[in-house]
């Protein structure tokens, strides 16, 4: 079993940055393709940001392209994505997931899910 915890989530002004962080259980997740998604109120969950297990190939959603990166630290078994220039839009409880595919965006492809945490952005 790998359980992850996401950390990190606040309330920023629009414009800012947040950094995000999800602490896996197990180094097992090392194998891991590891992907974060979001949720908003009233809407579906939606895929943000993904990466391989080596952390040599990335993939975005087209709304973060160019202002949040992912990366992960294989050594202490954590993922991050870093937010920069953060909008009203980006609202939204985050949560970290881990496959054992290469990489996917699909959140059906994922097996293990943390809670989630929230990132309020305000106008």
């Amino acid at each position: 079993q790998v359980q992850l915890v996401e950390s990190g989530g606040g309330l920023v002004q629009a414009g800012g940055s947040l950094r995000l962080s999800c602490a896996a259980s197990t180094r097992t997740v090392r194998n891991f393709g590891m992907g974060w998604f979001r949720q908003a109120p009233g809407k579906e969950r939606e895929f943000v940001a993904a990466i391989i297990w080596s952390g040599t190939s990335t993939y975005y959603a087209d709304s973060v392209k160019g202002r949040f990166t992912i990366s992960r630290d294989n050594a202490k078994n954590t993922v991050y994505l870093q937010m920069n220039s953060l909008k009203p839009e980006d609202t939204a409880v985050y949560t970290c997931a881990a496959t054992s595919r290469i990489m996917s965006v699909n959140s059906n492809d994922y097996e293990y899910w943390g809670q989630g945490t929230q990132v309020t952005v305000s106008s």
